[in-house]
């Protein structure tokens, strides 16, 4: 009998830790703390500066068991409505007692833009979100915002993703970019989860040098740097909310839950990208004015064909731009205003395979 009793409690204190361990820990975040199996809805403040105070609105769900953290980021532009549309309706749909790990869901991270409708900066002090990072606790209100996204959201994740889509003056084909190369983390796991949005593009960004990554740094950039498996995912052009492309968003990320293994079955199958792409190349303007794209649509270029044609004010061609690659133009203007070093077109170079 004394056997007995001390082989059951030898079992009991076996399973305290497997017990223990089964329930995650309470989530910080931001001075916020998130209980296991619970949402929480609050907003980053970002301190006042000499150009004013902002926030940022934050969705947390916290998983009832231990597992990864996925950070999805929308609104990085103010005039990129899908992806914001999206995360409204992700915040909803996800159940904390269903979810292994965590979910972290910035829904608009530059709100000074959204609320200003700017298409490309921030309003309040002309800088463009998606260039500053890491952001400077003491800079700009740009800049601080970026700071906070990078160390409260960026560096608690294990597997980012930054969400756009194409603004009011851009076309757009739906497209996935993932990191790889010397200083990219898990290529692999990050192709997987771009295969699950289903995309007819995949762009593959190899991240051979520190200057790429430094260089006007953006959020997919900060989570390279950070250690992080990163993917860019753009779906809808010209200011859209399409709700097709909303959808499309919501889909993907609740394949990524399954392929990271936050939720359970097995994720939708997904039809193999038409089109890989190994980098992109753009054509760039050299002046200011009116510009006229030849063709302001998602399509094969051959190298030396017409990009378009820039105007000056008075009406008088200034300049022709011609691709200098055999591609696909992925995105653009639409114009007509431009300046110069403007991006016209970015052009994807295909690749038969990663």
């Amino acid at each position: 009998m004394t056997q007995l009793r001390l082989l059951l409690a030898a079992l009991l204190l076996a399973l305290v830790p497997v017990a223990a361990a089964a329930t995650p820990a309470p989530f910080a975040i931001a001075g916020e703390s998130i209980t296991p199996g619970s949402r929480e809805d609050f907003r980053i403040p970002v301190p006042d500066g000499s150009d004013g105070a902002t926030f940022i609105p934050v969705t947390v769900i916290h998983g009832a068991r231990p597992g990864k953290v996925l950070a999805v980021v929308a609104g990085m532009h103010g005039f990129e409505f899908a992806p914001i549309l999206a995360a409204e309706q992700l915040a909803e749909r996800i159940d904390p007692a269903g979810l292994s790990g965590t979910l972290v869901i910035v829904r608009v991270a530059n709100i000074p833009g959204f609320e200003g409708r700017s298409p490309n900066v921030n309003p309040v002090d002309r800088k463009n979100l998606n260039r500053v990072f890491p952001g400077n606790p003491h800079g700009s209100q740009t800049e601080r915002i970026a700071d906070l996204i990078a160390r409260e959201v960026v560096a608690r994740s294990d597997f980012l993703m930054d969400v756009h889509s194409g603004d009011g003056a851009e076309f757009l084909d739906a497209f996935v970019g993932v990191y790889g190369g010397p200083l990219a983390t898990d290529f692999p796991l990050a192709f997987r989860v771009a295969q699950g949005f289903g995309f007819p593009n995949i762009v593959r960004y190899s991240m051979e040098t520190q200057g790429q990554i430094d260089s006007g740094r953006s959020l997919n950039r900060q989570g390279v740097a950070a250690g992080k498996p990163t993917i860019l995912v753009e779906i809808g052009q010209n200011g859209s909310r399409d709700q097709g492309h909303v959808a499309a968003i919501v889909a993907g990320v609740e394949n990524a839950l399954a392929i990271l293994a936050m939720t359970g079955g097995e994720p939708a199958a997904m039809p193999a990208p038409p089109r890989l792409f190994s980098g992109t190349t753009s054509v760039n303007a050299r002046s200011a004015g009116l510009y006229h794209p030849a063709d302001p649509s998602p399509r094969p270029l051959a190298k030396g064909e017409l990009v378009g044609i820039i105007r000056d004010y008075a009406g008088k061609e200034v300049e022709r731009l011609h691709s200098p690659v055999d591609g696909f133009a992925l995105y653009g203007i639409t114009g007509p205003p431009v300046e110069p070093g403007d991006a016209v077109v970015t052009i994807a170079i295909p690749s038969a395979g990663f």
